[in-house]
């Protein structure tokens, strides 16, 4: 049966999603916070180039518009602005609808997950919250590209409806009950492409790239293992998948940049001249004051940490990550435990 989806704020990636939630027949509803919106709406998006989304999708001059009987509402803000746009659609909501939060951050004060962040908001919905993550660039979603993703929930049900409403030949969706693993994956894989970003504009090499990319992972998965998560998400889409992606691909904001910093502009200065939202770089507070709270050894997070918010210069960074302590590997054997 067709669904009726929100989409809640039509930014890049909440439009984005608007093809494979489309494609289905499903009525899409989309709503931004610009009163002149639907009066100039183009079925599409200025920073999506060459989309027109089917007739099937429209636009909301209101949230309550988009989100009334809505059977599945996807929160698509900046990580940033979770709380206020849970706090939007709260009053809307059926009791039986499903939420997915497709943000992928950390809350820099409570250090919660964004699926976390909307239960505190809207608790009548706790039981029907799920995440999407994966290695998705939003343009090539919006282009009908072949795609992989994870929609993750403690009840399979839940992910099973979001499922349902989102996937299509070209946008293929797997389930997981690993929310916390998810989640995290898709936070702190930022975190690692900024360091990789970083190594590049240094010009360490293509075997600088691949050890970071490796221990960045490996420090990830210790870090969300002590947080109750499965080692093994960290080796699927929501992990590895979205690390390599964004760490390498030329899309990648957050590459983009770690690339800038080390060729020795500032972060600031980055997402003031680019004008981009760079969520690596509160991720990298919140993964650093996670490690420590956790007793958990992250090298690579903590210096990107020191390079961000203590002054280290990004070659004393590298350099402290190859004159470190020398160890073993591998502390544990499969499934996918990687020590220090």
């Amino acid at each position: 049966m067709p669904l009726q989806i929100a989409i809640v704020p039509a930014g890049v990636w909440g439009t984005a999603l608007a093809v494979p939630a489309s494609a289905g027949g499903h009525d899409v509803r989309l709503w931004r916070a610009d009163p002149e919106w639907p009066g100039r709406w183009t079925r599409g998006h200025q920073s999506l180039p060459g989309l027109s989304l089917p007739e099937n999708v429209r636009p909301c001059a209101a949230v309550a518009e988009a989100v009334s009987g809505a059977d599945l509402v996807l929160l698509a803000p900046a990580s940033v602005f979770v709380a206020e746009c849970a706090r939007l659609v709260a009053p809307h909501l059926r009791p039986d609808a499903v939420l997915v939060s497709v943000t992928k951050g950390i809350e820099p004060q409570s250090h919660l997950r964004m699926s976390e962040v909307v239960a505190r908001e809207i608790p009548t919905h706790w039981g029907r919250i799920a995440a999407l993550s994966g290695p998705n660039f939003a343009h090539e979603v919006a282009a009908g590209f072949p795609t992989g993703t994870v929609i993750a929930s403690p009840d399979v049900a839940v992910a099973q409806v979001a499922q349902d409403g989102l996937m299509t030949p070209r946008f293929r969706i797997y389930t997981n009950t690993d929310i916390v693993g998810v989640e995290l994956a898709g936070s702190l894989k930022n975190v690692i492409a900024l360091g990789v970003g970083i190594s590049d504009g240094l010009g360490m090499g293509d075997n600088g790239r691949a050890a970071l990319i490796t221990r960045g992972l490996a420090e990830t998965a210790r870090l969300g293992e002590a947080l109750g998560a499965d080692a093994r998400t960290f080796a699927g889409l929501a992990g590895m998948g979205d690390l390599v992606l964004t760490c390498t691909g030329d899309s990648s904001r957050n590459r983009r940049a770690g690339l800038a910093i080390g060729r020795g502009q500032s972060a600031e200065a980055f997402v003031r001249e680019t004008q981009l939202t760079v969520e690596g770089v509160p991720t990298t507070r919140a993964a650093w004051a996670l490690a420590q709270e956790q007793g958990v050894r992250m090298p690579i997070t903590e210096v990107i940490y020191r390079v961000l918010y203590e002054g280290l210069s990004p070659m004393a960074g590298m350099e402290v990550l190859m004159a470190r302590q020398k160890t073993h590997e591998v502390d544990e054997p499969f499934p996918f435990h990687m020590g220090e």
